[in-house]
């Protein structure tokens, strides 16, 4: 059995794999009623067990281990990246803090990948630096839930110290390898079956003509029909499907589209990465079009005016069309990131035959999915499911919320196979003779000197009543 303290807990995507395997949580942090509400309805803490605010968290008990996911917006591209600048970013000052003050065996962090990209570099190195000086080994690792049986690309930075008195056991650390073979999406869905599909192998010619499009994502096949569909009318690909599809345009108003799709990132009509163009750029493309032309596909919102000039309405990459960006089929592997915010991601509830050249394999799509409806969002239920939490888990009883503290967690069976690989090294085993560790811990609230072990949440309520 180990203890551990779990900070920034969230609903508790590490609590979940650590109580799995002997843990025994002493207390937690985490200032998000919503959230505080859902941690105390699945692991029956009481509320006095909630540290609070970690920065003004004054005392810490005495524990094996330290966890917590730090708050990531200030380091992620969605959070502009502000890192230190941002007053979440330096949260990471107080969970060295509180290292300071638990003096842990071994703690984990974890973090977006973006923490340590270029421009984060100096800060991440700062955050490494400020562990070693109170005494710890660290080692980090970019590990991707993918490769943990969570059908998602999610990858996160985790920093796992351990207690320098403890180097035997931090040489024999090393970050865990997935090796899980992944399922079809649709075992993650409720009223999907889960048909084994094979899929027809292409010469990618076929597919993409001359040249393989670069920002291919890691999951694609250049072989293979992609197993989801995109709706954006910025890209062009074998699966991605534009407005003007889904409606009765004529031959002429496509013609039109398709050439202000592929002529608006030319740098003859500006610097953008999408440009505005005018009458005179789109019939230099196309000599037959005229004034009448364009405002008939602004009126059937396709295009907008920007001042004399004309741009797609739908001008961001991931702005969709009609509120959905990407349907995933029922035989695709992954689903997209999981995020606090959502997705714009739907679901196909139907199967399309995969062994069709791409034209056809993109009509079918449009005929018997997007015209028939045969698409939904996740379930509450469902979004669990793939971010890792098990069946018995109970989620918010809003939609919003609950998916959203979802979105938000750690994937517990990433957080499972590193603990897996913490426990292997034998550190909770034994005690180092040469280290004295602080055996009592001071209570938090009422400054009283009182055994850890009256500070676990199991107890807590006993103690409150002691004291």
């Amino acid at each position: 059995m180990f203890t551990f303290v779990d900070l920034f807990a969230g609903i508790g995507g590490f609590r979940i794999a650590l109580d799995k395997h002997s843990g025994e949580c002493v207390a937690f942090s985490e200032i998000d009623k919503e959230a505080v509400s859902t941690y105390i309805s699945n692991y029956n803490d009481d509320i006095a067990a909630n540290l609070g605010d970690i920065t003004k968290v004054l005392y810490i008990p005495h524990v094996d281990m330290l966890v917590g996911g730090v708050p990531c917006q200030s380091w992620s591209v969605a959070g502009k990246m502000k890192g230190f600048d941002d007053p979440r970013g330096q949260l990471w000052n107080d969970a060295i803090r509180l290292v300071s003050l638990s003096k842990p065996k071994t703690f984990v962090f974890e973090n977006v990948k973006g923490l340590i990209g270029a421009k984060n570099k100096k800060n991440f190195e700062s955050i490494v630096a400020g562990f070693e000086e109170q005494g710890y080994f660290v080692k980090t690792e970019v590990l991707n839930s993918y490769d943990f049986d969570v059908p998602q690309l999610r990858e996160r930075v985790f920093i796992v110290g351990f207690r320098k008195d403890f180097q035997k056991n931090f040489n024999k650390f090393k970050f865990p390898k997935g090796t899980v073979a992944h399922k079809n999406l649709a075992e993650y869905l409720n009223d999907v079956d889960n048909i084994k599909i094979n899929k027809k192998k292409f010469n990618p010619v076929e597919i993409f003509g001359s040249v393989v499009p670069a920002s291919r994502n890691a999951f694609q096949k250049n072989d293979e029909l992609n197993d989801f569909f995109t709706f954006c009318d910025t890209r062009n690909g074998h699966t991605s499907v534009h407005s003007w599809d889904l409606i009765e345009a004529t031959e002429k108003q496509r013609e039109i589209m398709d050439a202000i799709l592929k002529n608006r990132r030319k740098k003859i009509y500006g610097d953008k990465d999408g440009n505005p163009l005018s009458l005179d750029d789109i019939c230099g493309v196309l000599p037959s079009v005229t004034p009448k032309d364009l405002e008939e596909l602004v009126a059937l919102n396709l295009l907008r005016r920007v001042g004399e000039k004309y741009e797609l309405k739908n001008s961001k990459n991931s702005s969709g069309v009609d509120g959905i960006y990407r349907v995933y089929m029922p035989y695709s592997k992954i689903f997209s990131t999981l995020t606090a915010t959502g997705t714009r991601d739907v679901v196909a509830t139907e199967y399309i035959d995969t062994n069709l050249s791409p034209d056809e394999y993109k009509q079918q799509f449009i005929e018997n999915i997007v015209k028939e409806k045969k698409y939904r969002s996740l379930t509450v239920k469902e979004v669990q499911k793939i971010q890792g939490f098990p069946d018995n888990f109970i989620p918010h009883k809003d939609e919003k919320t609950a998916k959203k503290q979802f979105g938000n967690a750690v994937s517990p069976p990433v957080v499972e196979a590193l603990a897996l690989e913490i426990l292997a090294t034998g550190i909770f085993g034994g005690h180092n003779e040469n280290y004295e560790p602080r055996e009592k811990a001071r209570d938090f609230e009422q400054g009283t000197i009182m055994d850890a072990e009256k500070h676990r949440c199991a107890a807590h309520q006993k103690y409150q009543e002691a004291v």
